[in-house]
């Protein structure tokens, strides 16, 4: 039977990841990068990207934390810093506005738009594997402690929303032409204000955990 906690921490993480990577807007914008591309060349560097994309956030997954304690960074630390940076990205989302952690900035998109190749760039990275992912990789797994089921569980929850991204940029033109950018706009909207009470809660528990609302009483 699965506990609640597990359970938690998986719809948490997978809310975190579907937001922070944003499936169907990667999917719209791979449509419009790959117009010239047959099919098949669409396909290969769907997969070549989120493979590529998948191993990038598995490794921020197992070794991020590694990483923070031997810089001297707290958990509490990253839980604050964490929840600013993805709650800067839920009120972008929110508000319909495109980020650099979830999309491509114009100098990217017109590098990218040069290259018969958009796999490693932009699709892996930054559009799947983006800072915001990163981040949010980071401070999940953080969270999941030495809990090898929790740990499990947020790891399922980024290869699910890493193989939902595949899935949709095999239809991505057909996607964009279902949606429209309404369609869009709602969905990113929809997962903001969920990525938003995620990050204020990521926030809370950081300030908490530090002593320094304890110590301001």
């Amino acid at each position: 039977m699965i506990s609640s906690a597990l359970l938690e921490t998986a719809l948490v993480a997978f809310t975190t990841f579907f937001a922070t990577i944003g499936p169907v807007d990667v999917a719209a914008i791979y449509a419009a990068l790959t117009t010239t591309n047959t099919p098949r060349e669409r396909r290969r560097m769907a997969i070549k990207g989120c493979v590529i994309a998948a191993a990038i956030m598995l490794a921020f997954l197992v070794f991020g934390n590694g990483v923070l304690t031997y810089m001297g960074i707290s958990l509490s630390a990253l839980r604050t810093a964490g929840g600013i940076l993805l709650l800067l990205i839920g009120i972008k989302l929110v508000f319909a506005e495109p980020t650099g952690s979830t999309s491509t900035t114009e100098d990217e998109n017109r590098e990218a738009s040069a290259k018969d190749d958009v796999s490693v760039f932009p699709l892996a990275t930054p559009l799947i594997a983006g800072p915001g992912a990163m981040g949010a990789a980071v401070l999940l797994m953080g969270d999941a402690g030495d809990d090898l089921q929790l740990a499990a569980a947020v790891i399922g929850a980024m290869l699910s929303v890493v193989l939902i991204t595949f899935v949709l940029l095999l239809i991505a033109t057909q996607v964009q032409r279902l949606l429209g950018v309404t369609g869009l706009q709602v969905i990113s909207r929809v997962f903001g204000v969920l990525l938003t009470a995620l990050a204020v809660q990521f926030v809370f528990d950081g300030l908490k955990g530090s002593g320094l609302l304890s110590a301001a009483a």
